[in-house]
């Protein structure tokens, strides 16, 4: 234990003595007294600890192992189960109702059904690990001075040789900016575009960081609806056809998975060279489009030079390496190297340096192709157990997206949810407006391990019939 566990009886009391302990012990737990793995006395010792029945203490032990609290096993004994960590001290807290508490929960893990994140185990960390030294030792033996702002020049020829294979694009080294992650990038091209007070097309439903992200740069937001085909180009032209930028999910849209079409593809590039207006491309999956051979990156069509198109690791190796990069049209590559330059430089040259080399010698497309097959596979039997449970579901990239009642509390839900180590997002917060947002959950397919999904799901289903 943690600490000492104190569990005090009113015998007086009409609630019955094996909830109270159930109460004691949980409450114990959910305030980080008892930690993930902390061993528990037997239910026989506690119950001579307590000067109460066996039976009474192993009921509630029964009641704290079915709310997948407590764990149990003859080697081991009984333990408190693996949770994600504790929610920060009071005085560490973002206020209630804020953007950094919504993304501090969304980010919060590890958890089952989480999304933006890599299956562990699939990356061969010490193939990675060996390599990332190699590229320490280099570093430490060059002569000392400033790196290249805009990135290493090893990662920036790896990354342009990986997207004339993979996503169809011709760019040059000199185009690729290196970035720390997505984020990174986005504030880098709305810093380069300086759009303040001028509108800006965003899929709704969208990524709500995103949204928020555009938000601080004073960008004043067009919600585009989607449907089968990707973004609906007619609906923008029609509502706000004077608008500076479009901010896209083509290969997949994010959150519903559509794939933009290629007629709305040229429509959307045929409307930014009239008007002079920009579109940042994000290609948040890369290739991990699990459906088919992934579509062609928008900015491979893009004959005016009017799309950035912004890539990450995150999601193919770790969102920890915070590592991502943009291709620059070419008008805009010098511009890009000096913000870069003076406000933005590249992250840490070791890991870029590490990253080129686990690219150069094959080791990321092959990463790619395992955990392609590796996702399929648990996409596949997630939706299966899920149509067990009578859910309505439908695949989004890489989530399966599941329907509830609109006006289903999902965000309460989720917070539930969290308590049982599960972090589906719930779909709501994706939309720019509230009184159009649709309730529902996305179950991320690379956080779903096939050993557990059966007993997930079941939570999963307890848990919202609760607030049904």
């Amino acid at each position: 234990m943690s600490q000492p566990l104190k569990i005090e009886l009113d015998r007086s009391a009409k609630i019955p003595l094996a909830e109270q302990i159930r109460t004691a012990i949980s409450a114990a737990i959910e305030g980080g007294v008892l930690a993930p793995g902390a061993r528990l006395p037997s239910w026989l010792d506690l119950a001579a600890q307590l000067g109460v029945a066996r039976g009474t203490v192993r009921l509630a032990y029964d009641r704290l192992s079915d709310a997948q609290l407590i764990v149990a096993s003859r080697a081991a004994g009984t333990r408190v189960a693996d949770r994600p960590p504790a929610r920060p001290q009071a005085e560490e807290r973002s206020d209630p109702g804020s953007f950094m508490e919504m993304y501090q929960e969304l980010t919060a893990g590890p958890a089952i059904f989480q999304m933006g994140v890599p299956a562990q185990e699939t990356l061969p960390a010490r193939l990675f690990t060996n390599v990332r030294s190699f590229a320490l030792r280099a570093e430490s033996s060059a002569s000392v001075g400033y790196p290249d702002p805009r990135g290493e020049l090893e990662l920036r020829r790896e990354i342009a040789a990986y997207l004339a294979i993979a996503r169809g694009m011709t760019c040059s080294p000199a185009q690729i900016i290196v970035t720390s992650g997505f984020s990174g990038g986005l504030g880098l091209a709305l810093r380069v575009l300086g759009l303040d007070g001028q509108k800006a097309w965003f899929e709704d439903p969208g990524f709500p960081f995103t949204r928020h992200g555009l938000e601080l740069a004073r960008l004043a937001l067009a919600p585009v609806p989607v449907d089968a085909d990707g973004i609906d180009v007619d609906y923008g032209l029609r509502h706000a056809p004077d608008a500076a930028l479009a901010v896209v999910t083509p290969g997949q849209q994010a959150p519903l998975g559509a794939t933009l079409s290629l007629s709305r593809r040229l429509q959307l590039l045929d409307w930014a060279a009239r008007q002079g207006a920009w579109i940042i491309e994000d290609d948040y999956l890369s290739e991990l489009q699990l459906g088919a051979r992934a579509a062609p990156a928008l900015a491979a069509l893009d004959r005016g030079q009017r799309v950035i198109h912004i890539g990450s690791f995150s999601k193919t190796i770790s969102p920890a390496l915070r590592l991502g990069f943009i291709v620059a049209p070419v008008p805009l590559a010098s511009r890009f190297a000096e913000v870069a330059a003076c406000l933005a430089p590249a992250p840490w040259p070791s890991v870029q340096l590490a990253t080129a080399q686990f690219m150069r010698e094959g080791h990321y497309l092959r990463h790619l192709r395992r955990l392609k097959r590796l996702y399929c596979a648990q996409r596949d039997a997630l939706l299966e157990c899920l149509g067990k449970l009578g859910f309505e579901t439908k695949t989004a990239g890489l989530a399966v997206l599941v329907r509830l009642p609109d006006g289903a509390p999902d965000i309460a839900i989720f917070r539930e949810l969290l308590a049982f180590g599960l972090g589906p997002a719930p779909l709501s917060p994706w939309y720019l407006s509230a009184a159009g947002a649709r309730s529902g959950f996305l179950l991320g397919v690379a956080t779903a391990p096939e050993k557990t999904l059966a007993r997930s799901c079941e939570r999963l289903r307890e848990v919202i019939r609760r607030h049904a």
